[in-house]
């Protein structure tokens, strides 16, 4: 049944009609683990973006003085169309992803606990009434939607993080144009409109452009009428994201890479540990902003561990996502195979040791175990998308604070101890927006704020967040008496 979904879903949605886009070439959406040609969509063009920013302006007026409950019922209605549509849902991830049964459950079930909140978020809203230092005024203060928000969506977890940002901009109010990524432009972009079609929502809300920079330019940053930019994927791009969008005074929620750390310390559950670094390193064959890239462990502990971690990652199942013993699945696509072989070659060629060391075939990249990197090495500061973990030892917490800090990102992170307290203040030293104790790295709940710090992204979401995230606070006094005037 999930074959229907390409050549349904294959189509721009703007204005609450489906269309083909009418760009001269066309998006293939390709199965990365066999190479099957899923779907060709023709692209959309920067015409085609006016038209989905000016279809969603239009709607958002009428939708934004919609009574709060009447907009929570499409939300309710679109958790019950993906609960009742999961297993169709799960098999088009597999598909287009390359995510394995575990992924995809994972994904779904993130989802559902997002979806949720947005039919809470709905009544968030609250006003204020202010105390004024003049007679007879009062201050009221309004939280209002932004109006019209951009969404640009990344491969790994296009479902979970297009509707992350899609449902809240919707529940408070705003229309929303979202722009998934090429590789994933069915679960990132045409699905999760056909959700909320189905559950409802009216016409020009939510419209999806299936395209490319090479054929819009900065058109989808730059457009007036979006007031917010609300971008997940890679620093480099983030970056570029940023300044557009400062120079045209809009506001951005960037959620960008990590090189996050899980630290192993001297009193930690040592069996519990190394499951905890295996899933937060190998989720998803490793393409998670959040993943632990470097594995650190006290030296007194790290013979016990390193032991332990490398006979458990020779024990990951690597190959067809739809077998459901399947831990490790596709990379995305061919150049993310490539540049992780480059990786683990030029660690090699650094003096690093291969404790494991798996081939390539395709897009199927076997897990690999590197140590002795060099400290000084490239390799240990910036994001590597993939199966490839770094074991690094240190002597002592202050030597592990320094090696987890020495990186411009700061996304996540998780540190192993015997002494809840001492995680505690552990973690608080580590210049990241999110740090785990005796936890993975890889985590998301719908109340607490998400984000980074440095160059792991600006702004969160979830929860009081979002609020920040997606609407303005607006000030209208009232002089309920006269004002005095100097002149």
């Amino acid at each position: 049944m999930s074959s229907s979904y390409f050549t349904d879903l294959a189509q721009q949605y703007i204005d609450g009609q489906w269309r083909q886009g009418s760009g001269s070439w066309d998006i293939i959406d390709f199965n990365p683990f066999d190479g099957e040609k899923l779907a060709s969509i023709a692209i959309a063009t920067v015409e085609e973006v006016d038209a989905a920013y000016q279809a969603a302006a239009r709607a958002q007026k009428q939708w934004a003085a919609t009574n709060a409950y009447a907009r929570r019922a499409v939300f309710e209605k679109a958790l019950r169309l993906v609960e009742e549509r999961e297993q169709e849902i799960t098999e088009v991830i597999i598909a287009e992803l390359g995510g394995t049964r575990l992924k995809a459950a994972f994904e779904l079930h993130l989802a559902k606990e997002f979806l949720r909140e947005s039919v809470h978020l709905a009544l968030r809203p609250e006003g204020k009434i202010l105390p004024s230092p003049v007679d007879g005024k009062e201050n009221r203060l309004y939280r209002e939607p932004v109006g019209v928000v951009g969404v640009i969506s990344p491969f790994n977890f296009p479902f979970l993080l297009s509707i992350k940002s899609v449902a809240p901009a919707l529940a408070l109010g705003n229309g929303v144009v979202l722009k998934p990524h090429q590789n994933t432009p069915i679960v990132g972009g045409s699905l999760v409109a056909k959700i909320f079609e189905d559950a409802g929502l009216p016409g020009g809300l939510l419209n999806v452009v299936i395209t490319d920079i090479a054929e819009i330019g900065d058109s989808f940053l730059e457009h007036p009428l979006p007031k917010v930019i609300s971008f997940t994927g890679s620093d480099k791009v983030g970056r570029h994201v940023a300044t557009v969008c400062a120079s045209h005074f809009k506001r951005t929620v960037l959620e960008l890479g990590g090189n996050s750390a899980i630290v192993v310390l001297d009193d930690a559950d040592i069996d519990y540990a190394v499951d905890a670094a295996v899933f937060s390193r190998y989720v998803h064959q490793g393409q998670v902003c959040m993943a632990a890239n470097r594995v650190l462990v006290d030296r007194s502990v790290a013979d016990e561990f390193t032991g332990k971690f490398v006979a458990k990652v020779k024990t990951l199942k690597v190959g067809d996502p739809r077998d459901p013993q399947t831990i490790i699945g596709p990379v995305i696509n061919s150049q993310q195979a490539d540049s992780l072989s480059a990786v683990v070659e030029q660690a090699l060629a650094e003096g690093a040791t291969a404790l494991v060391r798996g081939t390539t075939t395709e897009n199927l990249v076997e897990p690999s175990v590197l140590t002795g990197v060099p400290a000084d090495s490239a390799l240990l500061h910036q994001e590597v998308f993939g199966p490839v973990a770094f074991l690094i030892p240190f002597d002592g917490e202050e030597e592990a604070v320094r090696i987890v800090n020495d990186t411009p990102y700061g996304l996540s992170g998780a540190v192993h101890t015997g002494d809840v307290e001492r995680g505690v203040a552990f973690a608080r030293r580590i210049d990241t927006g999110m740090f785990h104790v005796n936890d993975g790295t890889v985590h998301d709940e719908p109340l607490v704020p998400f984000g980074g710090e440095k160059s792991s992204g600006v702004g969160r979401l979830n929860g009081e967040t979002t609020l920040d995230a997606f609407t303005t606070l607006k000030w209208v006094s009232v002089q309920h008496g006269r004002s005095g005037f100097p002149f």
